[in-house]
């Protein structure tokens, strides 16, 4: 049977799209078939062949088979704002039942699916519906991405609690993100999170000059991950 992992995170911009494609690839390199997803992205760029997303494309890029785009990414928007804000402006509902066909369609090709999320845990598609329900609804294990800075473990914490109170997901690992690299007391912030956050940590991904997967994949281990 095929695994899901969704990777969310504490906040926007804290890594999500990175931590993703370093799974991907080191999932990848054990002889897995992975495929990727982003559901729903915001921040897209008109093109030729229609809006295209930076973090969709590099999911699509990741994957070890070819995946059309629209299979990866079935709801882009161009502003950079909210997704439920997006998708009310360009007039369009994004249909959870459409999200989860198009991840069983996925999932029916790999051993293993990763599915990034878009901002936090309880990112908004519409007045009555989040993003969180895609992962409820199919039991997927979760990834949670800290953002290390001031506030994360406040962040962290309710995130993890969030998950861990919702139902079929169930939170399987973290992975730090040193998005400042000014934050003080780093060590002994890694250090409360491993207590606060009752799962293993997968890694601390350090401020990198280029913050690529392939730079990321030496602070990441599958090892508590893959069984």
């Amino acid at each position: 049977m095929s695994r899901g992992i969704f990777i969310t995170g504490t906040d926007t911009g804290v890594g999500k799209t990175l931590v993703t494609v370093t799974l991907m690839r080191s999932l990848a390199a054990k002889g897995l078939r992975v495929n990727g997803m982003k559901p729903v992205a915001t921040g897209s760029e008109r093109t030729s062949v229609g809006l295209r997303n930076d973090d969709a494309l590099s999911i699509q890029r990741a994957a070890t088979m070819s995946l059309d785009y629209e299979a990866v990414n079935p709801y882009a928007f161009e502003p950079a704002i909210a997704p439920h804000i997006a998708a009310a402006r360009a007039g369009v509902n994004v249909e959870l039942t459409r999200l989860i066909v198009a991840y069983e369609q996925l999932a029916s090709q790999a051993d293993i699916t990763l599915v990034e999320g878009a901002g936090g845990w309880r990112t908004p598609l519409d007045r009555q519906h989040f993003l969180s329900e895609l992962p409820e609804t199919l039991g997927l294990e979760v990834v949670l991405t800290v953002g290390l800075r001031l506030g994360c473990l406040n962040h962290a914490h309710l995130t993890a609690e969030a998950i861990q109170h919702s139902g079929r997901a169930r939170l399987v690992g973290w992975v730090g993100s040193c998005i400042d690299v000014h934050y003080a007391c780093l060590e002994e912030n890694i250090a409360t999170l491993r207590e606060l956050i009752r799962v293993p940590c997968l890694g601390i991904i350090p401020g990198l000059n280029e913050p690529t997967a392939e730079n990321a994949e030496a602070y990441v281990s599958l090892a508590k991950l893959v069984r």
